[in-house]
């Protein structure tokens, strides 16, 4: 179904109007109200007169999360605190966290995108939506939430952790889409396997999935064994959190609201914008955010975008699977290396779980690389010989996709921490001496 007839299948010229006339009433507001972006202007010769169309918007200069930290709290605001009526933050691990205000608007536009987003995954009013992301700072639980809501679904805000209750919750509530991260949602069908309760008496069918990358492979792994249709579901909290973008029923991309949030494909090294259908670093601008509106922000994910009409009839600009983000790379001995790569090599394998956990550090001037994985119960084993096989055979098949062979740790069934929110897949010691 599509929710908004007229944004999501708007003629490529048409939205390209719009387009002009928000991005010109944009660079106007952050002009006049936000002094880092003014500031920035001035610095780089450019006045809100030489924005005329949306093929400007390359004279003005980037933003990035080093720009949030620095103005951190209330710096890159917009609008008056006494217009901002929510606060989400990131859920960064190091430094001051990302603060992203909210005016009554912008969260009218973040239930919009989000009603977008769940039509297009064939949901609608007459369903029951089990929300387990979490609630709080953090944009999935309230984004999803408020999502399900203009929908019209029955909303159930579990968010996370009990995962008994979860399941408990989502049987007798007769739950049919539950929203969660990838790596939640794996996490939830090994305990409903292991909790003897008949699947068929669950009546899910929808997946909404995201907050972290995740593969075809493990998409095929939660579908197959949750017996669900997975979706994934695209934002970032400095944009506005979930609903940025959406899969439709032909999961050939994922529809970005081009409307709201103007893509652009850049070099990540020199910044210039690459011709259409290049691959390169995702940029995004606010074209409609009143709080916090963010120009040209760099998201740091690698990916490709298509212009070209969806067989679902929407118009709007899709975006390629995200091949990691750029500063999520790991660069070891020389070669570039994505935790996503690991996570396909393995899902693919049906002797380990897709649970699995990197190390890497510097040991005499010489990377190190750990990958501690999980052993599915029937093919672990004390026979030596046959361990020290499938090692090897893990290592092979790894070392032909990323290039280099790593140290491969076999752990015994459930014995890599599952996580019930984003999943912490990497530890770079190098990073600390």
């Amino acid at each position: 179904m599509i929710w908004n007839q007229a944004a999501e299948c708007m003629s490529r010229e048409e939205k390209r109007r719009l387009q002009s006339q928000r991005l010109k009433a944009l660079v106007e507001r952050v002009y006049a109200n936000c002094e880092p972006y003014r500031k920035r202007m001035q610095e780089a010769g450019v006045t809100p007169d030489d924005i005329q169309s949306i093929d400007d918007i390359a004279k003005l200069p980037f933003t990035s999360k080093k720009d949030l930290r620095d103005y951190y709290p209330w710096g890159m605001l917009s609008a008056p605190l006494s217009d901002i009526v929510r606060i989400h933050a990131s859920s960064g691990t190091t430094g001051k966290p990302i603060v992203a205000g909210y005016t009554a608007n912008d969260l009218k536009i973040w239930e919009e995108v989000g009603a977008r987003c769940l039509a297009a995954f064939g949901m609608d009013k007459n369903d029951v939506f089990h929300v387990s992301y979490g609630y709080g700072l953090f944009t999935g639980g309230l984004g999803a939430h408020g999502a399900g809501q203009n929908l019209g679904a029955t909303v159930i805000p579990m968010s996370v952790g009990n995962t008994e209750k979860q399941l408990l919750m989502m049987h007798d509530l007769g739950a049919t889409a539950i929203a969660c991260t990838p790596s939640y949602a794996l996490y939830l069908t090994e305990a409903l396997e292991k909790s003897g309760i008949p699947r068929e008496e669950f009546k899910l069918r929808v997946g909404v999935l995201g907050a972290e990358p995740w593969t075809e492979a493990m998409r095929k792994e939660i579908e197959q064994r949750l017996q669900i249709k997975a979706y994934d579901i695209y934002g970032l909290t400095e944009i506005i959190g979930p609903g940025v973008g959406h899969e439709c029923e032909f999961q050939c991309g994922t529809h970005l609201h081009d409307d709201h949030f103007y893509p652009e494909i850049i070099d990540p090294e020199t910044g210039e914008v690459l011709p259409e259908g290049s691959t390169g670093e995702l940029v995004f601008t606010t074209l409609t955010k009143e709080g916090m509106p963010l120009i040209r922000f760099r998201t740091r994910d690698l990916t490709r975008l298509v212009y070209e009409k969806c067989q679902c009839g929407r118009t709007t600009v899709r975006m390629e699977k995200i091949l990691g983000r750029s500063d999520d790379m790991l660069i070891i001995r020389g070669v570039n290396v994505f935790p996503s790569q690991v996570e396909a090599v393995l899902c693919e394998m049906e002797e380990v779980e897709p649970h699995f956990f990197i190390t890497v550090d510097r040991v005499n001037n010489t990377d190190t690389f750990d990958i501690q994985v999980e052993v599915k119960e029937q093919f672990y084993t004390d026979d030596i010989k046959g361990m020290v096989k499938l090692q090897k055979k893990v290592v092979a098949k790894l070392q032909s996709v990323i290039g280099i062979s790593p140290n491969i740790i076999l752990s015994e069934p459930r014995s890599i921490e599952r996580s019930q929110g984003k999943a912490k897949r990497v530890l770079d010691k190098r990073k600390f001496q």
